[in-house]
């Protein structure tokens, strides 16, 4: 089998850098990194090689190496000689987690005020509608992934590489917190109308009120994760 696979990420395409060719293990890294974030492998489970390397179609060479990627990442722990497992979610981490996560978002939305450009801001408005309709349809999958996008997407348009390095590492685990917290509805709708106050703060390039918005927007949901983790 070949070792490499195209690329399929639609907002690749927008740059001019030209497309890379993914290895295999680093295609199958992905995959198993989405089913540990969004639940599909529970946080202590036990990994079976056998049964995804089936579902994959691989061998268990690649899907080793995904494995390392994702235990280098926090998600899994390699067991000598016995597998692999996925870790458990420590409340007391996640507590850290967004304590760290809400002086980043603070200093992301300073930077966002100074150096968006107009068509980055119609871009993330874009996003924004598109994350209400799948609330309004209460598409949650759906609604995360997007939710994720336009944060990454705040972090990238900030311009400063290290808060981006920190932000990206650090919401792998805030992302499988918030799955395995299972956040009630109302957190949900409470969450959409942040986003909104968050895109006003920054369409009038008000670095202040957007600081506070996104700082109030992290802090709320770390909030609501610990006690949606508390609660299982």
């Amino acid at each position: 089998m070949d070792d490499t696979a195209d690329v399929n990420a639609p907002e690749a395409l927008a740059g001019s850098a030209p497309l890379r060719r993914l290895s295999l293990y680093e295609v199958v890294a992905e995959q198993l990194r989405e089913m540990v974030l969004e639940g599909e492998l529970l946080p202590g489970s036990r990994i079976s090689e056998k049964r995804l390397c089936e579902s994959f179609e691989v061998s268990r060479t690649p899907l080793r190496e995904a494995l390392k990627v994702l235990a280098n990442e926090g998600l899994v722990e390699l067991l000598p000689n016995r597998g692999a497992k996925v870790t458990e979610v420590d409340p007391r981490e996640v507590a850290d987690l967004f304590e760290v996560m809400v002086e980043l978002e603070a200093l992301s939305g300073h930077l966002l005020a100074r150096r968006a450009g107009e068509a980055e801001i119609a871009e993330l408005r874009a996003l924004h509608r598109q994350m209400l309709d799948h609330y309004r349809r209460q598409e949650r999958p759906e609604y995360f992934r997007l939710n994720q996008r336009i944060h990454r997407r705040l972090a990238e348009i900030s311009g400063n590489g290290v808060l981006l390095e920190l932000e990206t590492a650090l919401n792998l685990k805030i992302t499988r917190a918030r799955y395995a917290a299972n956040m009630k509805l109302g957190r949900w709708d409470e969450s959409a109308r942040e986003h909104e106050r968050i895109l006003d703060a920054l369409e009038r390039r008000d670095g202040e009120a957007l600081a506070c918005a996104m700082r109030d927007h992290m802090r709320k949901t770390g909030d609501a994760v610990l006690e949606g983790l508390a609660s299982r």
